[in-house]
């Protein structure tokens, strides 16, 4: 198999068409990773690999969208645009905002996990046919062309970019709450965003904000972002042992809080369990969907895998399997401390849980209880945002070096080493929108980047089924394409369930990204023909 795509000289028509698919030889991609200059160690395991996927999963979603899957949204008028597109397909009808899950949240959760499983699948045959560091990129460069690389790289930008500004503003949050702990209470217009759809109350139900925009800036979100920033500039190593650690942190706190809220329960928060019907449980998904995100960066590590053929599937799965336990857990648990509607626009739902309750005769002893929850949430969310901020600069980064992205965005700190430019770049990106917008809106972003990147991944493996029938497949998802096609399908549906605006922004943002392609990158990539 020849290492590049020869594109033919005439016509000029064809010859972009065949730029738009020139694929990056999967063999090519092997050999380069194992040139010794390229190499990296080979020191994971199953274990090693499921710790990793429950760090980058756990420590952030689980506390802080929770809030809003379980209460979702309401505005002041019905629009069309914040109506949730599976709402609007069936009825007709613009709601005021878009319906919460309520105590089904646990359902969401488990039709999240299905579908991650079904993607999560998919991943595992591309990533034990393409062994190297990557993820999505990589395997939609090598199995779909460079225009679907691109839409795919651009995708992750926005679903890396998303992810941290909704990890930041529940970081900020937490924050807050630990203050509040301490006795100390900064005025809010430093401390919520700019931009408020569903206002701001204090416990009382008095009003702090209406909805809309404010006079204020988050500044805590802002701050978190540039100072890991400034971490990732100089270069961090983070080692197996430090990542263990910080999982253990998570976990600890996950337990704590399962177990004290035990007692706590008031079934009667339970009724109605499915109060928003059908249409709940989908939005609820939608939304919690987020807290899935990583589940994949375990495909990532491939390269460094002992035998990534057996334990890459094994790490997908356990990963999903531990994670969905102990979601639903928090999510029953929760659901029965508190009225679910309480959770309305809440971006620390958990620890305020535990606030509310320490108030009551009794509850004393969930002061220090929430303090612990607390330290183990910001642990767990530090560590997702130094692992995505990470991420975010290093698809940059891969694409600057593909030409598909100015040279700058590779250039490399001459004295840390580490792509310092295209670093800054993700710092600023994400930092300002995090210190304007509300935990929804942005977790939205990141939820319809990361399940639109899941469907070109499942169609990947049906490409290559088809492209590559005989190539070696360390592990290969049973049914044919059944499990492929049925993980697109979920994936568009769990889509639907996201508000129309989110699909408008959505659009933007690929319409934005096709243009640069079009416009600069094809032009400047290595597949493009020399003038």
């Amino acid at each position: 198999m020849p290492d590049h795509f020869a594109a033919p000289p005439q016509p000029r028509g064809d010859r972009l068409r065949s730029q738009l698919v020139a694929r990056k030889s999967i063999d090519k991609l092997i050999r380069d990773s194992e040139e010794p200059e390229h190499r990296l160690k080979k020191t994971l395991g199953p274990w090693s690999l499921t710790a990793l996927g429950i760090g980058a999963v756990i420590g952030s979603g689980i506390f802080t969208v929770i809030g809003t899957a379980i209460s979702g949204e309401q505005f002041d008028a019905s629009s069309i645009l914040n109506t949730p597109l599976a709402d609007y397909i069936i009825t007709h009808t613009a709601l005021a905002g878009r319906p919460g899950a309520g105590p089904a949240i646990a359902i969401s959760l488990v039709l999240v996990a299905f579908v991650c499983a079904l993607t999560g699948l998919c991943y595992a045959e591309l990533a034990s046919m393409i062994p190297i560091a990557g993820s999505a990129y990589t395997y939609t460069y090598a199995t779909m062309g460079e225009l679907i690389a691109w839409i795919i790289g651009w995708d992750l930008i926005l679903e890396y970019a998303g992810s941290n500004m909704t990890v930041s503003v529940g970081f900020a949050a937490h924050i807050v709450d630990l203050l509040d702990w301490f006795g100390l209470h900064p005025t809010a217009k430093w401390i919520s965003p700019a931009y408020l759809p569903e206002g701001l109350q204090d416990l009382g139900g008095n009003w702090l904000y209406h909805p809309g925009w404010h006079f204020g800036f988050n500044i805590p979100a802002f701050l978190v972002v540039l100072l890991l920033t400034v971490v990732l500039v100089r270069g961090i190593r983070e080692s197996a042992r430090t990542n263990n650690m910080m999982v253990g942190i998570k976990l600890i706190a996950i337990l704590i809080f399962v177990f004290a809220a035990i007692s706590f329960i008031h079934p009667s928060n339970w009724h109605p369990f499915v109060p928003n019907g059908i249409s709940g449980v989908l939005t609820g998904g939608s939304i919690i969907f987020f807290t899935y995100i990583g589940f994949d960066s375990v495909s990532t590590a491939a390269e460094e895998c002992k035998n990534p053929q057996r334990d890459l599937p094994i790490g997908i799965i356990s990963t999903l399997i531990v994670c969905t336990v102990l979601y639903v857990a928090v999510a029953v648990c929760l659901t029965g401390l508190v009225p679910w509607q309480s959770m309305v626009g809440d971006a620390a739902p958990v620890v305020n849980a535990l606030k509310k309750l320490s108030l009551l005769p009794g509850g004393h002893s969930l002061h220090w209880i929430r303090l612990v929850v607390l330290f183990g949430a910001l642990m767990g969310m530090l560590s997702s945002l130094l692992v995505y901020q990470l991420g975010q600069s290093r698809v940059w980064f891969s694409m600057s070096r593909d030409g598909l992205l100015p040279k700058v965005f590779s250039n490399v700190h001459p004295i840390f080493r580490t792509p310092a430019f295209s670093t800054w770049v993700a710092g600023f990106v994400v930092a300002i929108p995090s210190g304007l917008f509300d935990i929804g809106t942005l977790a939205d972003l990141s939820n319809i980047g990361t399940l639109f990147a899941f469907v070109l991944v499942s169609v990947g493996v049906i490409v290559l089924r088809w492209r590559e029938p005989e190539r070696h497949r360390g592990f290969r998802v049973p049914g044919g394409p059944i499990i492929p096609a049925l993980s697109v399908v979920f994936c568009f549906l769990l889509m639907a369930g996201l508000p129309i605006i989110t699909w408008m922004r959505f659009l933007v943002w690929l319409v934005i990204g096709l243009a640069i392609y079009f416009f600069y990158s094809r032009h400047r990539s290595e597949f493009a023909k020399p003038r």
